[in-house]
C-alpha cells in the first residue's frame, strides 16, 4: 500500500503465514525487494503486533529494520493498537551482506539504560548530594549517558553541566543494577570515583536551575535521611568500595 512521498507500506495475510517462515519471509522480502528496485521507494514499513512472534521474525528476515512502537496505530484492517514499526530505506545494505545484517541485529537487539554517578566526598568523608527539582528525594549527581558516549566521560559532563565543577571521574568503584521502578524500565548505574575535596567545592558550584535546586556535603546519615532507600544503599557500597581491591557489583544498591 503506497503512503505517499516514496514511502510504501506491506502487510501479509494470515495464509501466508501459515505457509512456513522461510515462505512467508521470502515473499515478504520480494516485495520489499520490488518496491525499493524497481518502484523506486525510498522507504517500505510494516506495522507489526507486538504480541505476534512469527510476524516480527517475518518481518525481520525480509530485511526490516525495528524502529519503535507506534502507539495506537490503526492497521490496514482498520484495528486500533500498539504496532512495533519495521522498516527498510532505500540507502540500507541488505540483510544478505554483513553490515545489513549487523543492522538487522542491532535494531531489535535489548538496549539498556545506562546512568553514570559521581561520588564526590569532603575531607570529613561528607558525600555531595543534589536536591533535584523533579524529585523529591536528593541524590548523587550524574545522569544518563548519551547514545555512543562513554560513561566516564559522561558523569563528568553531567557534573560540569549541573554544578559547574570541573572534576575528572576517577575510577569505577560500583556497578548498580536498578530493576524496573514506577514507568521506568530497569537500567545499569555506574558510580565513579570523584575524589576528596576542601569543603569550600560546595561554595562554587552554580547550580543548572532547571535541574538542581541545591547541592551540598552531607554526611551518612543524612544520606539516609534524605535518599530514597535504593540511593542510600548504592551510596553505602560506593563508599565501601573506595579502599576495595576492585570495582563492586550490586542490584538495587544491595551487594551482590
Amino acid at each position: 500500500m503506497a503512503i505517499g512521498n516514496g514511502v510504501t507500506r506491506v502487510s501479509w495475510s494470515d495464509a501466508l503465514q501459515a505457509q512456513g517462515f522461510d515462505a512467508a519471509s521470502a515473499a515478504v522480502r520480494e516485495e520489499v525487494d520490488l518496491a525499493l528496485e524497481q518502484l523506486k521507494q525510498r522507504r517500505v514499513e510494516a506495522l507489526v503486533d507486538p504480541e505476534d512472534v512469527t510476524a516480527t521474525r517475518i518481518a525481520t528476515w525480509a530485511g526490516l529494520q525495528r524502529e519503535g512502537v507506534m502507539r495506537g496505530a490503526v492497521d490496514r484492517a482498520g484495528e486500533t493498537g500498539d504496532r512495533v514499526v519495521f522498516a527498510r530505506l532505500h540507502t540500507d545494505a541488505p540483510v544478505s551482506k554483513s553490515r545489513g545484517f549487523r543492522a538487522i541485529l542491532n535494531s531489535f537487539l535489548p538496549r539498556k539504560r545506562a546512568i553514570a554517578q559521581m561520588l564526590v566526598r569532603d575531607e570529613q568523608g561528607r558525600v555531595l548530594l543534589c536536591n533535584l527539582t523533579y524529585k523529591q528525594d536528593w541524590d548523587l549527581p550524574g545522569g544518563v549517558v548519551e547514545v555512543n558516549e562513554s560513561p566516564r566521560v559522561a558523569v563528568s559532563r553531567e557534573v560540569e553541566e549541573e554544578l559547574a565543577l570541573d572534576i575528572d571521574a576517577g575510577s569505577l568503584l560500583l556497578t548498580d543494577w536498578l530493576p524496573p521502578w514506577s514507568g521506568w524500565d530497569d537500567a545499569v548505574c555506574l558510580v565513579f570515583d570523584g575524589g576528596r575535596h576542601d569543603a569550600g567545592l560546595a561554595d562554587r558550584i552554580v547550580p543548572q536551575a532547571r535541574e538542581i535546586r541545591s547541592a551540598r556535603f552531607c554526611t551518612v546519615a543524612e544520606v539516609h535521611q534524605l535518599c530514597a532507600d535504593f540511593t542510600a544503599r548504592r551510596i553505602d557500597s560506593a563508599l565501601a568500595a573506595v579502599d576495595g581491591p576492585a570495582p563492586s557489583y550490586s542490584e538495587s544498591g544491595r551487594p551482590v
